[in-house]
C-alpha cells in the first residue's frame, strides 16, 4: 500500500470530494487541452488537402475557417443551454437516450468512446512523432516514448482530477500565451506591411498546383477542418466536476475554451494565407508543421521560437488528457444504467473513476502497440465520433425544450434545431468526404459496441430476474451437508479443515490423489492413529479417508469425478467441498507454491451445481523471524 499512496497519493475520504473539484483556471486545462490542441493541427489537416491547389488553395483556407467557427459557435451557444438543462452532466448519451431513444444515447455513448480512445492514441502519437522530428535520434524509441507518456498521463489523472489541472495548467497557459503573441506579432506586421509581410524565415515553397479548385476537395478541406472542433463537448460531460456554482463555472469555463480556439484558428488560418504557408509532405526530409513555420515566419528562430515550439509540442503530446476526463464519466454513466460493468461507476482511492480511467489505458496502449506508434491513419475516424454525439446531443435537445413551455423554451428549440441540423449536415459531408479514408471503420465499430452494451445489460437482468424472485425458506428440509475435503497428506493446514468440517457434519470423507510416487499407506497410518482413534476416543463421527490412485498423475480429475459420483448417490443433499488454503505471510511466498487449492474451487465453480459449496479454509502462516 505504501507503494501506491506514493504513486497516487494517500486515499481519499468521500467528504473530501469538494477539494477535487475544479474551478475554471483549472477546468480549461483538465477539460479544453483536447480542444485547444486542435488548433495544432486543425488547419494543418484543412492546408494538407488544399495542398493539391498550390498557393490558390490557400485563398479559401480563411473562408473554410470561418464556416467552421460558424459552426462552432452553433455548438457555443447550444451546450451552454445542455449545461443549464443537465447540472448533473449533459453527454450526448444522457440527453439523448432521455429525449430521444435509448439506442440514440447507446450510439451517441459509443461514437463518444471511440472518439475519446481515439483521441488519446492518435494525440500521443502526433506529439511524440513532432519530437522524434526534431530529435531524429529518437525514431527508434517512438512506440516507447508513446506507452511512456501514456502511463505518465494515467498516474496523474489517478492522483485525482484536480491534480491533472494543476499539472497541465502552466504548459497550457504558455501555449495559449505563445501561440497568442504569435497571433498578434504577425498581425501587426501584416498591417503595418500593407498586407505583403516578409518572413523572418522564409517558409517552404508552395508546391505546384496538381488539381483545379472543386467542390469535392473543398468539402473535403471542410471535413479535415472539422477535427478543430473535437473535444468541445468535454465540458457538458463534466458538468459535476465543477465546484460550486457549477452551471456558472462551466458556462465560463466553456467560454474561455471556444474563444481562445475561435481566435487561434482564425489567426492561424489569415495568417497561413498572409505569409504563403502551406502544409508539407511528413514523409519528405525537413518536414515542418504548420505552426513551426508560422512561428518562425514572424519570431524567428530564437529564445521565443524554441519555447513555442516546446508548448505546442506539449500541448500534442497531452491533449489525450480530456479524454481521460470525459471517457470514465461516460462509463459511469453507461454503468449506472447497467450498459457495462458496475464497477465502472465506482470511485477509486482518489475519488476518480480508476476503471473507466484504466480501461482507456488499457485500449489506447492496444492501438499504440498495434500500430507501433503511429497512428495518423486513424485520424480520418476523430470527426466521424465527434459530430455523430454532437448531432445527437443536438437533436435530444431540440426534444427536451419541445416539452417546456415559455418563451426561453421556444428560443433554446430554436437554437439547438439549428445546431442539430448543422451538426447533421457537418456530419454526413465529414462521412461522405472520409468514407474511403477508413471512416466506414466507424460503421462497423459503433453498432458492435451498442451490440455489447446490450447484451451487458440483458446478464444484468438476467441475473436480477434470477436472484431477486422472493422464495420461503425451507426449513423443514435443512439436512447438513456432505463434506469432501481435497487433502495432500496429514498436516496443520488439512487438521483445520477437518475439525471445522466435522462442525457441520457428520459426513465427512477426506479425499487424497496418489500419483503412485509417494506412500499412500503411510497416510492410511498416520490416518488411524491422528484422526480415527482420536475420533473414537471423543465418541465422536468418524471421518473417513478416501484414497484415489491417479496413474496419469492427475490431481483435478479425480477430485471432480468423486465429488461428482458422491452427488449422484445423494440425490439433492447439499455437497460442501472444503478446501485447505496455506496462507504466506508475503505476497511473493505464495509464487513457490502450486496453487491447485485455487485451481479445483475455480473448475467445481464451472460446474454450475447448486448443490456444491465451496469453502475455504485458511492456515495463515507466520513470518519466520516470529
Amino acid at each position: 500500500m505504501w507503494l501506491l499512496d506514493k504513486i497516487l497519493g494517500p486515499p481519499l475520504k468521500s467528504s473530501e470530494a469538494a477539494k477535487q473539484e475544479l474551478g475554471v483556471i483549472t477546468g480549461v486545462p483538465v477539460l479544453g487541452l483536447d480542444a485547444l490542441s486542435s488548433t495544432a493541427y486543425g488547419p494543418e489537416a484543412a492546408l494538407t488537402i488544399l495542398a493539391a491547389a498550390g498557393a490558390a488553395g490557400l485563398h479559401y483556407l480563411p473562408i473554410i475557417t470561418i464556416t467552421i467557427l460558424v459552426l462552432l459557435a452553433m455548438l457555443y451557444v447550444s451546450y451552454r443551454q445542455t449545461i443549464a438543462a443537465y447540472p448533473n452532466g449533459g453527454g450526448a448519451y444522457v440527453v439523448a437516450k432521455e429525449n430521444l431513444s435509448t439506442n440514440a444515447g447507446l450510439l451517441a455513448a459509443a461514437a463518444l468512446l471511440l472518439d475519446y480512445t481515439l483521441n488519446v492514441a492518435v494525440g500521443i502519437s502526433a506529439g511524440i512523432a513532432a519530437v522524434v522530428s526534431a530529435i531524429p535520434v529518437l525514431h527508434r524509441f517512438t512506440l516507447t516514448l508513446c506507452l511512456l507518456v501514456l502511463l505518465i498521463l494515467t498516474i496523474i489523472n489517478l492522483r485525482g482530477v484536480r491534480e491533472s489541472g494543476l499539472a497541465f495548467g502552466l504548459p497550457t497557459f504558455a501555449f495559449v500565451v505563445c501561440l497568442g503573441a504569435t497571433v498578434i506579432i504577425g498581425f501587426g506586421r501584416v498591417w503595418l506591411s500593407g498586407g505583403q509581410p516578409q518572413p523572418v524565415v522564409p517558409p517552404a515553397a508552395l508546391p505546384a498546383a496538381t488539381q483545379a479548385i472543386s467542390t469535392w476537395i473543398l468539402l473535403r478541406t471542410f471535413a479535415n477542418g472539422c477535427t478543430a472542433m473535437t473535444g468541445v463537448e468535454a465540458v457538458s460531460n463534466g458538468v459535476p466536476l465543477f465546484r460550486k456554482p457549477k452551471i456558472e463555472n462551466a458556462h465560463r469555463t466553456l467560454t474561455v475554451i471556444v474563444v481562445i480556439l475561435a481566435l487561434l484558428l482564425m489567426g492561424v488560418a489569415y495568417l497561413s494565407r498572409a505569409y504563403q504557408i502551406g502544409a508539407m509532405d511528413q514523409r519528405q526530409p525537413g518536414y515542418q508543421t504548420i505552426l513551426s513555420q508560422l512561428v518562425a515566419a514572424v519570431a524567428g528562430r530564437g529564445f521565443f521560437y524554441y519555447v513555442a515550439i516546446a508548448s505546442i509540442l506539449f500541448i500534442l503530446t497531452f491533449s489525450a488528457n480530456t479524454s481521460f476526463a470525459g471517457f470514465p464519466r461516460v462509463c459511469r454513466q453507461l454503468a449506472e444504467d447497467s450498459f457495462l460493468p458496475h464497477a465502472f461507476a465506482e470511485r477509486g482511492r482518489r475519488l476518480v473513476f480508476s476503471i473507466g480511467i484504466s480501461a482507456l489505458a488499457v485500449l489506447s496502449a492496444a492501438i499504440l502497440i498495434a500500430f507501433d506508434g503511429i497512428t495518423e491513419k486513424l485520424i480520418p475516424l476523430f470527426a466521424v465520433g465527434a459530430f455523430s454525439a454532437f448531432t445527437f446531443s443536438q437533436a435530444g435537445m431540440v426534444f427536451h425544450w419541445r416539452k417546456k413551455r415559455g418563451r426561453g423554451a421556444r428560443t433554446s428549440l430554436v437554437i439547438n434545431g439549428v445546431g442539430a441540423v448543422a451538426t447533421g449536415i457537418a456530419l454526413v459531408i465529414i462521412i461522405v468526404a472520409k468514407f474511403i479514408e477508413g471512416a466506414w471503420i466507424t460503421i462497423i465499430i459503433v453498432p458492435g459496441l451498442m451490440i455489447l452494451f446490450q447484451r451487458i445489460r440483458h446478464h444484468y437482468r438476467w441475473i436480477a430476474q434470477e436472484i431477486e424472485r422472493p422464495v420461503e425458506l425451507k426449513a423443514r428440509e435443512l439436512k447438513p451437508p456432505i463434506v469432501i475435503i481435497p487433502i495432500n497428506g496429514w498436516n496443520r493446514v488439512s487438521e483445520r479443515a477437518l475439525r471445522f468440517a466435522l462442525l457441520l457434519s457428520d459426513e465427512v470423507t477426506a479425499v487424497h490423489v496418489s500419483t503412485g510416487q509417494e506412500r499412500h499407506d503411510r497416510l492410511r497410518e498416520v490416518w488411524d492413529e491422528k484422526v480415527v482413534k482420536p475420533a473414537r476416543e471423543a465418541k465422536s463421527c468418524e471421518p473417513r479417508l478416501e484414497i484415489i490412485k491417479s496413474p496419469y498423475r492427475q490431481i483435478y480429475d479425480p477430485i471432480l469425478d468423486f465429488v461428482n459420483k458422491v452427488k449422484e448417490e445423494n440425490g439433492e443433499r447439499l455437497i460442501a467441498v472444503i478446501i485447505p488454503e496455506l496462507v504466506e505471510p508475503h505476497w511473493y511466498e505464495s509464487l513457490l507454491h502450486n496453487q491447485r487449492g485455487a485451481g479445483l474451487k475455480a473448475l467445481l465453480y464451472l460446474q454450475g451445481d447448486e448443490r456444491t459449496v465451496v469453502i475455504n479454509t485458511p492456515w495463515y502462516l507466520k513470518a519466520e523471524s516470529e
